[in-house]
This record gives structure tokens, sequence and C-alpha cells, in this order.
């Protein structure tokens, strides 16, 4: 956006703003702002040349600078694009089709930004000030939001919003894009039906949670499903039996946290048959491999690069959480995850399931992995890696459950 234009973006605004049918029209009436906003730009134009498509983008911004959210509506409108990331009111970038670029416009100025990012942390019940000057929110839609402000960070508010995908991901749709292989994909299926305990990992921007989506609707519709997340952002459709628990920061005084830790604790007297926490990443480890130990079934996600770096993870992350030998909590990985998933980003910006792995047991101090599936490169075709998800040959070392489900 170029001078002229932030000029004629901000006195439109301003004309708008001190209208008083506006203030009449309250924060709902959509209708009477768009009437307003109209009136306004027919009132400029007279006194001033116009072309359609300055009073189009015009009507636009002005539009989402007040419902909603300001140069990055079209962003954020945008189905294609999968990241946005705000570094301050003049640097603007998104991630489309796996690539980083830059966008052209910026907000009005750092007041206009700052507005924006008290918005979105208002909208999910979040503070964020100097006190607290990092939050995690979501949008309506339900993507994911990282707030960071002064005097932390040196550049002016930052925004990182991971879009939340228009279309509910399955399985199916998976598997046309080339992400999972169809066999593979029925072994997933069965291994839900059998209320096998399922841990997904993966670097930054992999499809954990988009992944763990998909396999959330597998899920038998009959089942009472409690989910647990700091940020709400799961979509599990099909499940009438459904809870959706949220964590909670602290207020200003550091008090009223209500966090995964004590939501794993009470989702267990709630009945579940499975647990599903968004995303495993601190002490809460040790509480849902305890509640996976307790006869309950779940699924979860974390980062990591490998399947054997996220029980290496998860070690550390259960050893912050109790002051237990280690030896113990490997008992305690090896005795409650049944299989591991872990997903790629590959050079050509796809991603894909890299490998699944069964946690075959313990011995000799140590977990065993059974490798079950992996993935393998054949070539590279017009910029796209071709391959696929080839079985190992390896059985499962531990079919119990898969007999018990009669599979």
């Amino acid at each position: 956006m170029d001078i002229s234009d932030k000029e004629l973006y901000s006195e439109l605004r301003r004309r708008v703003m001190e209208r008083n049918e506006l203030r009449a029209a309250g924060s709902g009436d959509d209708d009477r702002l768009c009437a307003i906003i109209d009136e306004v730009i027919c009132e400029y134009a007279r006194t001033a040349h116009l072309t359609l498509m300055q009073r189009i983008r015009a009507r636009k911004q002005v539009y989402a600078s007040i419902r909603g959210f300001g140069v990055i509506q079209e962003l954020l409108e945008d189905r294609d694009i999968t990241e946005i990331m705000i570094n301050g009111p003049e640097n603007i970038f998104y991630e489309k089709d796996g690539r980083i670029s830059r966008f052209g416009g910026e907000f009005e100025d750092i007041g206009q930004l700052n507005d924006i990012t008290q918005k979105i942390a208002a909208g999910a019940n979040r503070v964020i000030n100097e006190a607290s000057p990092i939050a995690d929110s979501r949008l309506p839609d339900g993507s994911r939001v990282n707030l960071v402000i002064p005097p932390v960070a040196l550049n002016g508010p930052i925004v990182t919003i991971r879009k939340f995908p228009q279309e509910i991901m399955t399985i199916e749709h998976l598997i046309e894009l080339g992400s999972l292989d169809a066999e593979a994909a029925d072994f997933l299926k069965k291994a839900i039906a059998a209320r096998m305990n399922i841990v997904i990992s993966g670097g930054t921007g992999t499809g954990k949670t988009t992944f763990l989506n998909a396999l959330s609707g597998c899920i038998p519709a009959d089942e009472r499903v409690i989910t647990i997340e700091d940020s709400a952002e799961l979509q599990l459709n099909g499940i009438a039996n459904l809870v959706t628990l949220e964590a909670r920061s602290s207020n200003a005084d550091g008090k009223n946290e209500v966090s995964i830790r004590d939501l794993i604790k009470t989702s267990l007297r709630m009945r579940p048959d499975r647990i599903v926490v968004g995303e495993v990443r601190d002490g809460a480890c040790i509480d849902m491999l305890q509640a996976l130990n307790t006869g309950h079934s779940g699924m979860s996600t974390g980062h990591a690069n490998s399947t054997a770096d996220m029980l290496s993870r998860m070690e550390t992350m259960c050893l912050l959480g109790a002051d237990i030998p280690i030896m113990a909590v490997r008992r305690q990985i090896a005795s409650a995850i049944d299989i591991m998933i872990h997903l790629g980003r590959f050079r050509d910006k796809t991603r894909k399931v890299a490998e699944i792995t069964e946690v075959a047991g313990f011995e000799h101090d140590e977990i065993v992995l059974n490798t079950l599936y992996r993935f393998e490169e054949t070539g590279e075709k017009e910029g796209r890696v071709e391959g696929r998800l080839v079985p190992t040959g390896n059985p499962l070392a531990r079919p119990g459950k898969f007999r018990a489900a009669g599979l």
C-alpha cells in the first residue's frame, strides 16, 4: 500500500468512526456498518476522484479495521495461505505452498497493530500487556496465534498466525495428497479401533495437529472423547459425546491458572473412553503417561526430529514434572505408548509420514522400537519428491490390543 492509499484509508476510517450512527448501530450490526462506510465513501468522492477499484478496496479495508483484522484480513481470507507472520507494523510475511513471501500491505501505525493484538488476545480470554508480554491465543475460526509485544519484542508487536484449514482433514484426504499410503492408513484405522495409544511427532510446520485431526475422525462415534489443549484448535467431528477443555493462563496477580496437568487429572473423573492431548511439551507428560497406564486410551503430539528423539523428549519432560528415577520413566513410556508416527517436511515443502513405529517393550534398561513402515524416496519429478511408505515386514511385537478388538 503506497502513501496516498494509506492517507485515503486513514481519512475514511476516521470519518466512519466519527459517525453517531455507528455508535447506535452496535457491534453486531454489520449491514448498518457497511451502509455507513458506503455513505462516507460517496461523500468523500464528491470532492476527490476515486476509481471503482479504490472504492472497493477502501470499503474492504475500513470494514476490516473495525470488525476484522485490518490489513491482514485479505491474507486470512486466502485459503491457500497457511501462515501469517507480522514483525511490527511494516513487515508482514505469509507462507503459501510451503514458501514464504513478503506482503505488500502494512498497518497504518503501531497503534493499529496494538489494537489488533489486544483484540486477538481478548477474543480467547487472554491478557497481554507489559507485565505479561507473551500470550497464545486463537482466532474465531480456530487458527492458532502467538503474540509477543514490547518490551520483549524490540521491533514492535509480533503476531504469528497458524491458519486453521477450511476443510476438515480426513485420512482419505491425506492419501490423496500423498502424505500417507493406503496400506499404512488401513493399519492406523485398525490401531485406533484397537484403542492403541498413539503419539505423533515432527518438527514445526509438519502438520502434526492436522494429522491428529484426521486420525481423530476414525474414533468410533459411540466413544466419550475428551480433548485437552493450550489453545483449542482440534476439530473432532462425528462424536456426539465430546468434551473440549482448554488451559487458562494465570491472571495479572499470578493466580487462577488452569494448566494442562490440572485438566488431565480432572479428565480422569469424567469417564473418558479416549483422551486427546493437543500437544505435550512440559511436566504434564508424566500425568498423560499415568492416565494411559491406568486403562485409558489416548493420542497426543510432540515436537521431535524422529521417533527415538520423541522418546528422549518425553523422558526429559517427565523428569521436569516429577522427581523419579529415569528407569521408572522409561518403563512408564514403554507401557503407555503403543504406536509412534513421525511426520517430515521434505525439500519440496510437502509433508509426509516418514515413519510408523511400534513401542515394542522395555529390555536392558532401554525402550525397544519396532519400525513397521518407513518412507523410501524413489526419485524426484518436476520438483516433487516421489516415494512411498514401505512396510518393513516386522510383525507387531505386542498384538494383544488387536486381538482383544477382534482384529
